[in-house]
């Protein structure tokens, strides 16, 4: 496991922060084969939010509803951050997972439901030598609207006070996160929308399943209910997995 170099692209006085990690991961393909399939990407999803409770020792939680995903300081109505529900795309070379950013206590009334938080699996390179794969692991903040950054006059300090406190940590526990990938230890899914018949291996069955789900979350964009709901539709509250 090899973590790159933070992209800290801009926080602005005005505009939405951003940054992107990421780490290469090396792996023997018969290893990385076993756990490349739309399942894995939504354990994948899963394990990042225990990871949020994890290294914050229990202070912050994770809660699951019908429409999204809440980062909680212990219990409601402490809602720091308050995403839709995840947006899945996949396909043979890779995925990614999306949750849009809806508000929250963290969040500045002008970036709600603006930015997002997104996940990225992408194979990169192979070596048939010594039989090995390797692939790129991304998480990426992008159009994120600090409530610590404030506005006016303020915004020019409180930039640099985000800077290096709010986005700081950020960057250490997703590192960490990223690090804590070397083994492949992935939490399961509690329900396992993307689950194919057999673990670890892409199957026909996963993909129609993520069809499935894009199908009902275009339908309820185009019906008025949709609103950055996931593109895992009605079944992403009953998936508490990701």
């Amino acid at each position: 496991m090899h973590v790159l170099h933070t992209r800290d692209r801009h926080v602005s006085a005005a505009g939405g922060a951003a940054t992107t990690q990421c780490a290469d991961i090396t792996l023997p393909r018969d290893e990385l084969e076993s756990v490349w399939s739309p399942e894995y990407l939504e354990r994948l999803a899963r394990t990042y939010w225990l990871w949020i409770t994890r290294i914050s020792l229990g202070l912050l939680r994770v809660l699951y509803s019908e429409d999204g995903r809440d980062v909680v300081l212990l219990r409601r109505p402490f809602v720091l951050l308050k995403f839709f529900a995840p947006e899945y795309d996949v396909d043979r070379r890779g995925g990614t997972v999306t949750w849009r950013i809806n508000r929250g206590l963290l969040v500045a009334p002008e970036g709600r439901g603006e930015g997002y938080l997104r996940m990225t699996v992408e194979r990169r390179s192979e070596n048939p030598e010594q039989g090995t794969v390797t692939a790129r692991i991304t998480s990426q903040v992008a159009n994120f609207y600090p409530t610590l950054r404030g506005r006016g006059w303020f915004a020019r300090i409180g930039r640099w006070i985000y800077r290096y406190t709010q986005l700081q940590i950020h960057i250490v526990v997703t590192n960490g996160f990223l690090r804590s990938l070397a083994n492949l230890d992935l939490a399961p899914s509690v329900v396992g929308s993307l689950r194919g018949s057999t673990p670890g291996v892409p199957d026909d069955a996963e993909f129609e399943a993520l069809r499935r789900l894009q199908a009902e979350h275009s339908l309820r964009q185009e019906t008025g209910g949709g609103g950055g709901a996931d593109a895992g539709g009605a079944s992403a509250g009953r998936e508490a997995a990701a």
